[in-house]
């Protein structure tokens, strides 16, 4: 910040109150001459308290010095205005910086929003420079994506150039594997996963959500998977968050509810159901 206003800080010394001496003084001069002025007064608009507070601090800056010659505007008119400069034309921006992994659906999650990056760089590491407006991902000291930034969590900003062709068969994860993995444990496991991948504008944003709902075999075992899958499926609840739920309640070791529909219902944003004609 110092070097975008071309300015200098001069830090009071650690525990040396005495460098702070001319500043104290300064607040205690406006807190004595305008602020216990303005005490008791009342404004019920901001444009009446500030018009009130300027000219009491006009009044102060013109107050002749008692030891000194002249006064605080005669003062800051022979030394600060001379050597003032013009604002940059840029205002400064406040920057916060992170490192990120960039996962296998070419998406890294910045404060619960996920931001896609070039398929290139699938596994790498990168620098992410934040700004209140923007978020720009660096790798190797080059700027390889920006985007605005979002405050929506859980969702994606994708720019579909970052997203991998669909004939680039090199790719270690694919919709085909995930969906192979997947009828590896059952039927409904599969249903679940294909849902996870084509209610997304692309297929590589549900790959973080099939990776983590098929994790879930491990610490919980397929055939609980599976059943726990099945139960999301008849629920009309078909997401990861969900399975997880079922899973730590034990849900999945009881019976089913009963259903007319003999086989796990299909699951599709143009589905309506009965309810819709009522």
């Amino acid at each position: 910040m110092l070097r975008h206003y071309q300015t200098a800080a001069l830090p009071a010394r650690p525990y040396k109150p005495q460098d702070k001496a001319k500043v104290e003084v300064g607040v205690q001069v406006v807190e004595g001459w305008i602020i216990a002025r303005l005490r008791h007064v009342t404004f019920f608009t901001l444009s009446d308290l500030n018009r009130a507070i300027r000219l009491l601090l006009e009044d102060l800056n013109t107050r002749p010095f008692k030891k000194l010659p002249g006064t605080r505007r005669s003062q800051f008119d022979l030394l600060d205005y001379p050597v003032m400069r013009v604002l940059p034309a840029v205002p400064y921006e406040d920057a916060e910086w992170k490192r990120a992994r960039v996962s296998i659906d070419c998406h890294i999650e910045v404060d619960h929003h996920f931001y896609s990056v070039p398929s290139a760089l699938v596994r790498r590491d990168v620098e992410v420079r934040l700004t209140a407006s923007t978020v720009e991902v660096f790798h190797a000291s080059q700027r390889v994506a920006a985007h605005v930034r979002s405050t929506k969590r859980g969702s994606h900003t994708t720019e579909s150039a970052h997203m991998p062709a669909s004939h680039r068969a090199h790719l270690e994860w694919t919709p085909g594997r995930f969906l192979n993995w997947a009828i590896s444990i059952g039927p409904a496991t599969r249903d679940l996963v294909r849902h996870l991948l084509e209610t997304r504008p692309h297929p590589e944003m549900g790959y973080r959500r099939c990776l983590g709902l098929l994790s879930l075999a491990k610490r919980y075992g397929t055939p609980r998977l599976e059943a726990a899958c099945q139960r999301a499926l008849l629920l009309g609840a078909p997401s990861r968050p969900s399975v997880v739920s079922i899973l730590k309640q034990g849900l999945d070791r009881q019976p089913l509810p009963r259903t007319d529909v003999a086989e796990t219902p299909l699951i599709h944003e143009n589905l309506r159901g009965a309810a819709y004609y009522r």
